[in-house]
């Protein structure tokens, strides 16, 4: 799978907008696990760590396939800046998607809870049980999603200004082909 000249792969493609609807879904989860003390709790737990354990594995694959299959280049004509801006928060957005689920597991390692992958699957911890820890990966988990969801964000709104205003084919080398 070679990249052409304007557009990405295809496994690209499919794994920047499966891992942007588990994102997505995963802040929103976060968000109500958080902010509620409901039986949906528990419920909303047991989703959101396969979730992150999945976005973990998934953005090592894309991050392969970036390596792999290096993505179109940007406009000539994008100034230097914005060209720096789109390259750093790409690999911000990488180092999140990996950072943020190790953080969780180690956060719940250090707590003494397991990380259950569905009824059967226990993952073993990755951190040795500690309460100050636990509670410094705690914020820092919290603080690195709030960092992704405004990363997340910034992304959006650069994909939306190269779409609509700018409208130079960078938005289409991730939807696929341009209409005509």
């Amino acid at each position: 799978m070679k990249t052409t000249s304007t557009q990405f792969v295809l496994a690209a493609r499919v794994l920047h907008w499966l891992i942007a609807l588990l994102i997505l879904t995963m802040l929103f989860i976060g968000v109500g696990m958080v902010a509620s003390v409901s039986e949906r709790h528990a419920w909303l737990i047991s989703i959101h760590k396969p979730l992150g354990i999945t976005i973990l594995i998934l953005a090592i694959i894309r991050l392969i396939v970036r390596l792999r299959n290096p993505p179109p280049p940007l406009p000539a004509d994008l100034p230097a800046i914005q060209k720096l801006a789109a390259h750093a928060s790409h690999w911000l957005l990488y180092a999140l998607m990996l950072v943020i689920p190790l953080v969780g597991w180690a956060m719940l390692s250090a707590g003494g809870y397991p990380v259950m992958l569905g009824h059967s699957l226990r993952l073993p911890p990755i951190f040795p049980v500690s309460p100050v820890a636990f509670a410094i990966l705690r914020h820092t988990h919290a603080w690195l999603a709030m960092l992704l969801f405004l990363t997340f964000l910034a992304h959006l709104g650069a994909a939306l200004y190269h779409g609509l205003i700018r409208r130079d084919g960078v938005l289409w080398s991730m939807i696929g082909n341009r209409p005509r």
